[in-house]
């Protein structure tokens, strides 16, 4: 079912959220920064590139690992910051629905060069997220999702060197 790694994924943060409610500060404040930076560490290898996956080509897995993440750092951060934090199940479920969307609008046309373009900038911009956990926000990813477009445009320029 295209999407389901969505939902899989939406469904996990508002769990991780209800634990980190219900356990309060639980976490050290070491604990949550090695829970954190094991996470982002983690998703250096995920992403924008899970629900362009679940999209194409129907396979949620890649999203049904990142909802294992994003549940380990939505429990830490609500135990911490508050019950706010499950709320980011809302712009996950918009964002990862409309890419997925898109992605199964436009897989009749794509070809092998465009997805190993599109899986080039996906992997470059998973791990541009993964540094910014990891080491705080120092690089601001969503100014570079127009290069996936990009990506995919110039798989389609018929390049001769």
């Amino acid at each position: 079912m295209t999407g389901l790694g969505t939902i899989i994924n939406t469904v996990a943060i508002i769990v991780g959220g209800i634990i980190g409610h219900l356990t309060g500060r639980l976490f050290k404040q070491e604990q949550q920064a090695a829970l954190n930076k094991a996470c982002g560490i983690s998703v250096l290898f995920i992403a924008i590139a899970g629900a362009i996956q679940d999209g194409i080509t129907g396979d949620y897995s890649t999203l049904a690992v990142k909802a294992v993440l994003d549940l380990i750092i939505i429990a830490v951060m609500t135990s911490s910051l508050g019950k706010g934090c499950v709320f980011s199940a809302i712009p996950v479920l918009v964002f990862e629905g409309i890419i997925t969307l898109f992605a199964r609008l436009v897989s009749p046309v794509m070809t092998d060069m465009a997805l190993a373009y599109l899986s080039l900038i996906g992997s470059i911009l998973i791990f541009c997220v993964g540094v910014n956990l990891v080491w705080g926000k120092t690089i601001r990813v969503a100014n570079m999702l127009p290069a996936v477009i990009l990506a995919v445009i110039a798989a389609y320029i018929p390049w001769t060197f």
